[in-house]
């Protein structure tokens, strides 16, 4: 029996794959499910890149606030809600757009990991909260010193390890819901960083660290907020003090999301079946064509 068919999006941070997404729901009657693990918080809009309803144009979007600021939100509960809505949206007729940068969130679905629903440790993880971000890595690469993780990314290497605690050794089955095409977008070196500087540049004249003050004043815990990634961790901590101005704040912010960038573009780049777009040429028309023909079979 023919599986229903899935396009992702995929890319690193500012590469265009929103616009993309928006450019080929609008052609193909679909609508977008987000795959980022920031959008899903309500209340995190500039500093999560969120998609503007002029940007939207009208698609339709998915998992997009659907959270609140502070609760837990985990790869599961991401693939549950992304999978009622690619059903959903498939149910009626219409096409879904898996779209985002986060990778384990896009592999979760394309891939069709079986994850447990089980009740996390909370004893566990209140004990992996003293740990320092280093101390948490280096006590997963004691467990596995093969995994290929982003060692700053706390959130991240903690859910691993309290997989691992749960008797997960992390190697799970996966059982695909939908026959994917992938597309990527994976601009140059220097055009993603310039991309990135105006990027944070737009983001900051409309309001982003005013954003950040908000949500503190509204009493989303700076604890949260450090964990949420990079705009929000160096906002807070120049908002408490920590850099003697904000270019000085902001150009340290631009490197670390470069490095990111080139870090979710590693994550990408091992995956074989990744169509990557020709950007040197009209990769809108190139995405329109792959994605007819892949809908056609």
């Amino acid at each position: 029996m023919a599986l229903p068919k899935l396009v992702a999006v995929v890319g690193a941070n500012a590469s265009g794959k929103s616009s993309l997404g928006v450019a080929l729901a609008r052609a193909f009657d679909g609508e977008v499910v987000s795959a980022d693990s920031r959008q899903v918080f309500r209340g995190l809009d500039l500093g999560s890149g969120k998609i503007t309803p002029e940007e939207a144009q009208g698609v339709v979007h998915h998992l997009i606030d659907v959270a609140e600021p502070g609760a837990f939100f985990s790869m599961y509960d991401f693939q549950k809600l992304a999978y009622a809505a690619i059903d959903d949206i498939l149910a009626r007729g219409r096409q879904p757009f898996l779209v985002g940068g986060t990778g384990l969130y896009v592999a979760s679905v394309t891939e069709g990991y079986v994850m447990s629903d089980r009740a996390p440790d909370l004893n566990y993880r209140a004990e992996l909260e003293t740990y320092s971000t280093d101390a948490l890595y280096n006590m997963l690469l004691e467990k596995r010193p093969d995994i290929e993780i982003d060692r700053y990314n706390r959130n991240r290497v903690m859910r691993v390890l309290e997989k691992l605690h749960d008797g997960d050794d992390g190697h799970g089955q996966s059982e695909p819901r939908y026959e994917t095409l992938k597309l990527g977008v994976g601009w140059d070196r220097e055009t993603i960083r310039r991309r990135i500087d105006e990027r944070l540049e737009k983001r900051v004249r409309a309001g982003m660290i005013d954003e950040v003050r908000g949500l503190i004043d509204a009493g989303v815990s700076r604890e949260f907020l450090m964990k949420l990634g990079l705009e929000y961790r160096f906002i807070t901590r120049y908002i408490d003090g920590e850099f003697s101005s904000e270019r000085e704040m902001l150009d340290l912010l631009s490197t670390a999301i470069k490095q990111f960038a080139k870090r979710q573009m590693i994550w990408f780049r091992r995956d074989p079946d990744i169509r990557w777009l020709d950007l040197s040429g009209d990769y809108r028309a190139e995405a329109m064509e792959l994605t007819a023909a892949f809908l056609r079979k």
